[in-house]
């Protein structure tokens, strides 16, 4: 979900942009994707990486229960509609909003005329990725933000952000995912306090021209206390795809694996829960 008060800023800010130059670099992912799996997908470099083949996979996603935290609007809930005895199966029913859980937030979720979720493309659904580590940081200050420095950093240590990465923050926030009072974190006047991507960060991702997805292990891609929501409008309105509440990003190497994001192609959809998944 957006935070509050994201749909009035966007009005404010910006009308639906056009596809850009940054848009059309988006599609690198496809490109990066085929470079890196006849190698394997988890070679790594000189770097002190581990040259696995692909051999690990791991699940990104939260699991998809009622009650999981929510911004606005009441939280994923479900009934048994069917039982083994008397019905001789076993179904639920579900009702929850498309930005709930592990979850896409597509382009169009803040911009009219801008793709939905059924015009992402297959290509655009795999990703090497790029783990940017913030969680001794924020584990001190619950306001850190992924900054051009972080990234450099990671890049100094790790080697250059692959074309057509996932950039994903791990800032340690998925661990309190199971209580929605720390997940969100308000403060006495309600303002949320979790991690998230920086402005200045979004913007450096986009003047590089190699990032076509960011993600994030919190409830929004900006951070809890924003008040310019200037990571969703500068990434989603240059035509690329966002998540949150990602889990297990401690469990990858910050290079070398490459994600699949398995999104059901909801109809006119805003975005939707999705099933993340790491191979390394």
């Amino acid at each position: 979900m957006c935070l509050p008060g994201t749909v009035e800023t966007i009005r404010e800010r910006a009308e639906a942009p056009k596809l850009s130059r940054r848009a059309a670099l988006a599609g690198g992912g496809a490109a990066a994707l085929a470079a890196l799996l006849p190698a394997g997908a988890g070679a790594h470099d000189r770097r002190g990486h581990h040259d696995r083949r692909g051999d690990e996979v791991a699940d990104l996603t939260h699991v998809f229960r009622a009650g999981f935290p929510m911004y606005t609007g009441d939280p994923p809930r479900r009934r048994t509609i069917r039982n083994y005895v008397p019905d001789g199966f076993y179904a639920q029913e579900w009702t929850f909003g498309e930005h709930s859980g592990t979850h896409m937030d597509a382009p169009g979720h803040f911009f009219d005329g801008m793709r939905l979720t059924p015009q992402i493309t297959p290509e655009e659904l795999f990703a090497p990725i790029a783990v940017i580590d913030i969680s001794a940081r924020a584990a001190r200050d619950p306001d850190a933000e992924v900054g051009v420095d972080d990234i450099r950093r990671y890049e100094r240590r790790h080697g250059r952000i692959p074309r057509g990465a996932a950039v994903l923050m791990n800032s340690g926030w998925a661990a309190r995912a199971g209580d929605p009072a720390t997940y969100l974190n308000p403060g006495p006047d309600g303002t949320y306090h979790f991690p998230g991507f920086g402005g200045d960060a979004v913007e450096y991702l986009l003047d590089r021209g190699r990032a076509a997805v960011i993600g994030v292990d919190t409830l929004s891609l900006d951070p809890g206390n924003s008040t310019t929501f200037a990571a969703h409008v500068a990434w989603l309105g240059s035509d690329r795809y966002g998540l949150e509440s990602v889990a297990n990003l401690a469990s990858i190497p910050p290079r070398g694996a490459v994600l699949t994001v398995g999104v059901i192609p909801w109809e006119a959809g805003s975005g939707g829960p999705c099933r993340l998944l790491a191979r390394y």
